[in-house]
């Protein structure tokens, strides 16, 4: 099954400002079920991009506009191919007992810890306990099944009510969120079980409208947590689904901390607004493959300071 996707993103600035410093991850992963197709940047003002790759595998691109600009439009294309993988209905009874040295590298393990968003709190411990959470019951595959509808069944859908730095504390308070929410929940209660968790930024196809509580207009997030003997397995507590073939993967890391489509800073004393457009449909096998990520230049570190907090409460609350 192959997919187009049109990501656009639009900042537009109260007056004239003389720079804007930008760093993108858009570009969907290549690896297992999902194949990069094709993939493009385009830039309004036109600026020269550079790449890496970060140490979790994502792809990053960034750019720098240094002449006067009232507005900054960036817009990412791409085809992915993406097929289905099969799973067992339960993991077997010694799979708890695989999570050892043996079969957990380091990367595992810093995946066990507390992060920025992902972490343990007093409001989280109430939640497992009333949802009746606080130990894991069955293998650990059955396990994440349930607490993947418990957070769905526990959790309202509403954009607004949370914004993009809340801690989990909030939306467990409010008893509603959007998906980044569920994910970082479902992430740190997870990691509370002992199991590697994973935050995935991507894209969620939809066979009709309103399919599921996440709208296909906008970025998506969920959850992917590791057993020894199956992989990484992709969880949706939004929809209540396993993540499966229209579940289109950007990037990963520990918390939306890790992976945020933009961040970047402008200099000028304006006001800023942002605008997001996202389509994700079915589309015809490309004609050839692409190569990515052709390093121009390496990239240097800088300490220019992020986008304000009101920029990213309107990228990740646009769900």
């Amino acid at each position: 099954m192959f997919f187009a996707i049109r990501h656009v993103t639009r900042f537009r600035y109260s007056v004239p400002v003389h720079e804007s410093v930008m760093e993108l991850r858009m570009q969907p992963r290549s690896e297992g079920p999902q194949t990069l197709r094709s993939f493009q940047i385009t830039t309004t003002p036109r600026a020269q991009l550079y790449a890496y790759t970060d140490s979790l595998g994502n792809a990053v691109y960034h750019f720098n506009v240094l002449r006067a600009h009232e507005e900054l439009r960036i817009e990412a294309q791409a085809v992915v191919e993406r097929s289905n993988s099969t799973m067992p209905a339960i993991a077997d009874g010694l799979e708890w007992q695989r999570y050892n040295q043996l079969n957990l590298t380091s990367d595992h393990f810093d995946l066990l810890e507390s992060s920025r968003f992902a972490r343990h709190s007093t409001g989280l411990d109430r939640f497992m306990a009333e949802r009746g959470l606080a130990k894991p019951q069955g293998d650990p595959l059955s396990a994440l099944k349930t607490l993947n509808h418990v957070i769905f069944e526990s959790f309202g859908y509403e954009s607004g009510v949370t914004e993009v730095h809340s801690p989990i504390d909030h939306a467990l308070s409010e008893g509603r969120g959007v998906c980044q929410d569920f994910a970082h929940i479902m992430i740190a209660i997870a990691r509370h079980w002992g199991v590697p968790a994973r935050y995935v930024s991507g894209y969620l196809s939809q066979r009709r409208r309103n399919e599921h509580r996440s709208g296909d207009d906008a970025t998506h997030a969920w959850v992917e947590a590791y057993l020894p003997s199956l992989g990484w397995i992709g969880f949706d507590p939004t929809n209540d689904i396993m993540a499966e073939e229209r579940h289109i993967r950007v990037a990963v890391g520990r918390d939306y901390a890790d992976v945020p489509p933009t961040r970047g800073t402008f200099k000028g004393d304006a006001e800023s607004e942002l605008a997001i457009s996202v389509s994700v449909e079915l589309a015809q096998a490309p004609n050839r493959h692409e190569e990515f990520l052709r390093i121009a230049r390496p990239m240097k570190q800088n300490d220019a300071s992020t986008i304000d907090a009101a920029h990213h409460q309107q990228q990740q609350q646009q769900q």
